[in-house]
């Protein structure tokens, strides 16, 4: 996985590793962006996040009057944190926090710097995000939800949002909503700072396949924002959601390490399950199929480092990340087919049933794997951004 990494941050690697070996909370892992299943779990991701703060190791990028790095700062060393986590599978920090940083660092009042991005770095608040809806997934710009400006300089929220992660959880909400209903759809929208126990917040949790509730609708009925909920200015929304989502880059490298355990723990599955009294890695399909698989996450390991070295110099390309994302999500789906075709009928175990040591894993990697190909921009979305941005196709 370490291509081209210098001997500094190999150094600062394992530094990050012992940490993470030494702090990480004890929850078993899971498939996919998960939320924590109770209050003793929440409590649990909110010391870890303050821990990650407080040793530096998240918020690095922060400018130092915030509580950042400075100029000790650099994407590669946020590369290598996110990677050791990812690699310990331990939890990534929980929430929304790390967007609305960016979003309030860049366009926000020095009040809401003071009031929220201290306890960001404790761990005190949990955030989500209010961006998605019913009838505007792929096409965020069409969003409806409104924000009408009233005599006393508030605003009247009236919309729905759905697939909100941590909702349920979150003390505060990170909204796009509609604020000029006929200016063109990009220029319309602005960004808000939402108290999640507002009246007319309604928070409702979506029960999902995978048993869990990760995700949540959110209904706002009448809710009334304060004038200093504004973030920026009304109009501005697309352009902060933007600016503080270009920030968010470290994904990528979590989803080869990601991959390459994956495709690691399946390579053991084969050789310890066997068929006809002989082990699946001595069958010549499951061989290929494993050979294609070791192939492909090596590929997506170059490219993210390939694209870590471009962004590192400033020459980032529009689909760079898409291309990563793409290769990410469609891997993860053949990479739960092929261990769900090896485990055979003992795939239809889940986590939760008796006797079930490590197989249930993969049925929760089956049934998570496929919401990536959606969530964060469709795999169809990340086809047509590579072709008319990257390529400059037609559309």
């Amino acid at each position: 996985m370490d291509y081209g990494m210098s001997a500094e941050l190999e150094q600062f690697r394992e530094e990050v590793r012992a940490f993470v070996a030494e702090n990480a909370p004890p929850i078993a892992p899971k498939a996919g962006v998960r939320t924590p299943e109770n209050r003793e779990e929440l409590e649990l991701f909110k010391k870890w996040t303050g821990a990650l703060f407080t040793a530096g190791y998240a918020g690095a990028g922060w400018p130092e009057e915030f509580g950042g790095k400075g100029i000790a700062h650099s994407l590669e060393r946020d590369i290598v944190v996110d990677e050791e986590i990812a690699r310990a599978r331990a939890p990534q920090g929980t929430g929304a926090g790390s967007l609305v940083a960016n979003a309030l660092i860049d366009f926000g009042t020095a009040e809401q710097r003071a009031t929220f991005l201290p306890p960001m770095r404790t761990g005190e608040v949990i955030w989500c995000q209010l961006f998605s809806e019913p009838s505007s997934g792929s096409d965020l710009a069409s969003l409806r939800t409104r924000a009408v400006l009233q005599e006393d300089g508030s605003f009247r929220v009236n919309g729905q949002k759905v697939w909100t992660t941590n909702g349920h959880w979150a003390d505060f909400g990170y909204l796009l909503a509609r604020t000029d209903q006929d200016a063109p759809k990009h220029k319309g929208i602005s960004a808000f700072i939402v108290d999640m126990t507002l009246p007319g917040v309604d928070v409702r949790p979506l029960r999902e396949m995978t048993g869990t509730s990760d995700f949540n609708e959110v209904f706002l009925d009448d809710v009334v924002l304060s004038p200093d909920a504004l973030i920026g200015n009304p109009g501005e929304g697309w352009k902060i959601a933007n600016s503080s989502l270009a920030h968010e880059r470290t994904g990528v490298a979590t989803s080869a390490v990601t991959q390459r355990q994956n495709v690691d723990a399946l390579i053991e599955l084969a050789r310890t399950t066997t068929r006809g009294g002989r082990p699946l890695i001595e069958n010549a399909r499951i061989v290929d199929e494993l050979g294609r698989l070791d192939a492909a996450v090596e590929s997506l390991s170059a490219l993210v480092y390939a694209n870590v070295s471009r962004w590192s110099h400033g020459h980032e390309r529009v689909q760079d990340a898409p291309i990563a994302k793409l290769m990410f999500s469609e891997l993860g789906v053949e990479i739960a087919e092929v261990a769900l075709d090896i485990l055979g009928e003992s795939a239809v175990l889940a986590e939760t049933d008796p006797d079930v040591v490590d197989h249930g894993r993969w049925q929760d990697e089956f049934l998570y794997a496929r919401a990536y190909t959606i969530a964060g921009g469709s795999s169809e979305i990340m086809r047509n951004i590579i072709a008319e941005r990257g390529l400059g196709l037609p559309r």
